[in-house]
């Protein structure tokens, strides 16, 4: 989605929460947000990407109890030994991280509660009803299961099997029913705010159906972890209302204007489909009861599987993010998720897989590319870019797929299709590796009188490395500034200043430019598929 003139592009993962370790589903999220807003800086846009971590409610309490911990301990270790180095881990270049438990985020959820209590739009009430402690949700009958095993004979909630707690209590509710129409009227206004379709068709059916107020408070007497209710002490903020707001008081909401007017409203923000419905029914409806306009989009993408299941933290599935990084390399990690899966849809991870398309796609495919090239115009070109001679119909044919490939790739992204994109970007590198199997340099170079046709394959298959390393850097950052460095010698300024749109456009890479060194890109791999 293009960030409207003026306007940063603002692209938000949900904030995790600090139960545990992150597993590779809570690793994609956080690539697909980061290749987004690298992208857009790629476009020479404004561009911000906010993460962070969920750390109040009952379960983090409950696990830091049964840890020996206090909750702020348990959340403060688990950020600083887990989720920060995650970031690094898999080269995420956000420029924010929120805490729910820091205090400019606990003062201005405070505000805006104030501000709808005092607009009437939060009232004291009763509810009884089926509560999972791990969604930190209330479920309807329909959300919930008959239970297997241990939890024969017992309702099981959908998502986390275990048994929902029957709870009772007189808390603050939200009159969510009042939003009903609007954001019905909403959908329809903005047919693009849910994506992909699926997920909004799934949404929009849900809302028809009616929506009942939200109960946002737990009282003390239940547990205290959380944010008081600004005029009832004796009542902490339910955990999803708190952590929903991190989106608004990370860039200024109630104490910088100025920088929350830069920023919002959010151009993507881009959630597991399980928790869709948080962000495109209750999120909007709170936002237009503080007079605040929703995102511009919601993007649902779906869960990532192994085996054919749902990885999950408490079934004791989930794969660490280090476990294929420290084989494979942070690139073949971003590269792998987000050109293998399609990106809205579930996927299925298997280590053969990702293998396969190390080795075929990046060690035989970009990599041999670019170190053949820079190692022929070393060894014929004594390391510097000759001056192309001309061009015959193989040559431009490359130049045409160079143009389509960065206008299709681009369009792909203002549609949240990132493997479309990167496959799109792909198609060059599958031509320009045909190309020189046709046009054999190595033969050319034998013979004098074809000097200059092997000058003109050589700069073609130089320019079509400097087109692929300015538009796979949003998806694989170190390689491509290796690629970039020993292509350019500094000749075009540094990668990151490259505007990708205008990358297509033939002939930017100037003749006489001395070709430096190239470290491997993707080293083969001489392990067993699960890198152990």
């Amino acid at each position: 989605m293009p960030s409207q003139a003026g306007k940063s592009f603002y692209v938000t993962t949900p904030i995790f929460y600090v139960n545990d370790a992150p597993h590779i589903g809570h690793a994609y999220t956080e690539v697909a947000a980061d290749v987004l807003a690298r992208w857009h800086r790629q476009r020479g846009e404004g561009s911000f990407l906010l993460t962070g971590t969920d750390e109040h409610g009952e379960k983090i309490l409950r696990t830091a109890v049964g840890n020996g911990s206090t909750p702020k301990a348990w959340a403060d270790q688990l950020v600083h030994d887990a989720w920060l180095p995650l970031l690094e881990t898999i080269d995420i270049d956000n420029q924010d991280f929120i805490r729910t438990t820091e205090p400019r985020h606990e003062k201005n959820v405070q505000k805006f509660l104030q501000h709808l209590y005092d607009t009437g739009f939060i009232y004291r009430g009763s509810y009884e009803g089926n509560y999972c402690v791990g969604c930190e949700e209330y479920k309807t009958e329909a959300d919930l299961i008959e239970g297997e095993g241990e939890y024969a004979g017992q309702d099981v909630c959908a998502i986390h099997t275990r048994p929902v707690e029957r709870l009772q209590e007189t808390n603050y509710f939200f009159k969510l029913s009042d939003f009903t129409q609007p954001l019905l009227d909403f959908y329809e206004q903005n047919p693009k705010f849910i994506q992909p379709e699926s997920a909004r068709n799934e949404v929009v059916a849900f809302v028809r159906r009616g929506l009942e107020d939200l109960s946002i408070s737990r009282s003390k007497e239940k547990f205290d972890w959380g944010i008081d209710i600004p005029w009832d002490d004796s009542h902490i903020t339910y955990v999803w209302f708190d952590a929903l707001l991190n989106y608004i008081t990370a860039i200024g909401y109630g104490e910088d204007e100025a920088k929350f007017e830069s920023l919002w409203p959010a151009s993507v923000q881009v959630v597991g489909k399980d928790i869709l419905r948080f962000h495109a029914v209750i999120w909007p409806a709170m936002l237009m009861a503080a007079g605040l306009k929703p995102a511009d989009q919601v993007f649902g993408h779906g869960w990532l599987l192994v085996g054919g299941e749902k990885m999950s933290k408490s079934k004791l599935t989930g794969i660490a993010p280090s476990q294929i990084t420290d084989t494979f390399g942070s690139d073949a990690f971003r590269y792998y998720f987000m050109k293998a899966i399609a990106f809205g849809s579930d996927g299925s991870f298997s280590w053969e897989d990702l293998s396969a398309r190390y080795q075929s796609e990046l060690a035989n495919g970009l990599g041999n590319l670019a170190s053949r090239v820079l190692a022929m115009i070393k060894r014929y070109f004594d390391g510097v870019v000759p001056a192309p001679a001309g061009y015959n119909e193989v040559d431009l044919a490359i130049q045409a797929v160079a143009e389509k490939a960065i206008a299709t790739a681009d369009a792909a992204i203002d549609e949240i299709a990132i493997h479309d994109a990167i496959g799109s970007v792909w198609t060059l590198v599958d031509e320009l590796n045909n190309y020189i199997t046709v046009s054999e340099p190595w033969v050319l170079a034998k013979d004098e009188a074809n000097r200059d046709r092997l000058a003109s394959v050589l700069y073609t298959t130089a320019e079509g490395l400097r087109v692929l390393s300015i538009a796979l850097a949003p998806v694989m950052p170190k390689a491509t500034a290796k690629l970039w460095a020993a292509l350019t010698e500094g000749k075009l300024g540094d990668l990151a200043d490259q505007p990708l749109a205008d990358s297509g456009r033939w002939g930017q890479l100037p003749a006489g430019t001395k070709v430096g060194d190239l470290d491997i890109l993707f080293p083969r791999i001489e392990t067993d598929v699960e890198g152990k």
